[in-house]
C-alpha cells in the first residue's frame, strides 16, 4: 500500500443539528470524483434524531450507506423508503431533487451510516434526477475463511478468488465503493489497479502497526496493491475508487455546479419552486 496523503475527519453538524464527522474535498482535486464523506456514528439519539428535513440538491450524486439504525427517505419524485442497516441508496440529483432523511423509530439503539457526495460531470448536471436503492436487491457480500468480509456497495469488487457486482453500478466518475471488515490480526490485499483514484476511510478499529484509527482517511496509489491488516480491535474501512472528473467546481451548500452563475440559477430555480415538492 502506497499512501499519497492523509486526512482526519472533523466534527461538524448538518441537517437540523445532526452531529457528524466530515471529510470535504470541494477543491476538486483531493477527493475527485468524490466531494465529501460524512459519517454519522452515535449511540446517543440526541446526536441524530433531529434528522435532515426537506432540502434541495443539484449537480451531485448522494450515496447513503447505513451500517446501524435507519432513516426514512422521501423525495419529490414520489420515493418513500425506509433505508435500514445494510442498505444503500443512490440519488443522481441532476437538475434538482428535494428530499428529507429522518431517523426511523428503531434507530433509538444508535446510528452508524455514511453519506458520500460525488461530483457529476458538467454534461450531466442538468439531466433528470434518478433514484435507486438496495432495499429489495440486497448488497452482495463476499467472505473468506478467516472471516474477512467485503460488502460490494457500488460497482464490482473482488476478494481473493471471489467477485461480486452491486445492483448500483452507474456512479459518476465510474465510482465504486466497498465496506471491508477484518477481524483482529487478519490481513487481505485488494487489487484496485483498474482505477485512477483510491481513497480509504477507517470507520472501525485500526490498521495494525500504524497510527491510523477511526475517522482517518487516506489516498493511496491504486497501481500498488491495497494491503489491509487489522489491529487488536479489528478493522473496518470504506474503500472508494473512481476516475477524476477534473472540472472546475462552484459550490454553495447543497448545490455543486461549474460556475457561479450556474449556482445563482440553482438558487433562483429552487426559490421559484422549480424543484417540486415532497408530497
Amino acid at each position: 500500500m502506497k499512501i499519497i496523503r492523509t486526512n482526519k475527519a472533523h466534527a461538524t453538524q448538518d441537517g437540523a443539528g445532526v452531529n457528524i464527522s466530515r471529510i470535504a474535498g470541494f477543491d476538486g482535486r483531493s477527493l475527485d470524483p468524490f466531494l465529501m464523506i460524512d459519517e454519522l456514528k452515535s449511540d446517543n439519539k440526541s446526536d441524530f434524531m433531529a434528522g435532515f428535513p426537506a432540502h434541495p440538491h443539484r449537480g451531485i450524486e448522494t450515496f447513503t450507506y447505513i451500517r446501524k439504525g435507519g432513516f426514512e427517505h422521501q423525495d419529490q419524485m414520489g420515493n418513500k423508503k425506509a433505508i435500514r442497516a445494510g442498505d444503500v441508496q443512490w440519488m443522481s440529483t441532476g437538475r434538482g431533487v428535494i428530499h428529507s432523511e429522518m431517523p426511523l423509530a428503531d434507530a433509538e439503539q444508535g446510528m452508524h451510516g455514511f453519506q458520500i457526495w460525488l461530483n457529476m460531470p458538467a454534461k450531466d448536471k442538468m439531466r433528470p434526477p434518478r433514484y435507486q436503492d438496495t432495499t429489495e436487491k440486497k448488497v452482495p457480500v463476499l467472505q473468506n475463511d478467516t472471516g474477512i468480509e467485503l460488502r460490494a456497495l457500488a460497482g464490482t469488487w473482488q476478494l481473493e478468488q471471489q467477485s461480486a457486482t452491486s445492483s448500483i453500478n452507474e456512479l459518476a466518475g465510474n465510482g465504486a465503493i466497498a465496506d471491508v471488515i477484518l477481524p483482529t490480526n487478519t490481513e487481505t490485499t485488494l487489487d484496485i489497479s483498474a482505477h485512477s483514484k483510491a481513497i480509504v476511510y477507517i470507520h472501525s478499529g485500526s490498521i495494525a502497526d500504524t497510527e491510523y484509527v477511526e475517522t482517518y482517511q487516506f489516498e493511496v496509489d491504486p497501481k500498488a496493491p491495497l494491503t489491509l491488516k487489522a489491529g487488536e480491535r479489528g478493522l473496518g474501512v470504506l474503500v472508494l475508487v473512481g476516475e477524476p472528473i477534473r472540472e472546475k467546481i462552484a459550490h454553495m451548500g447543497p448545490f455543486v455546479m461549474n460556475t457561479q452563475e450556474e449556482l445563482h440559477q440553482a438558487v433562483r430555480d429552487y426559490q421559484m419552486g422549480r424543484f417540486g415538492d415532497i408530497v
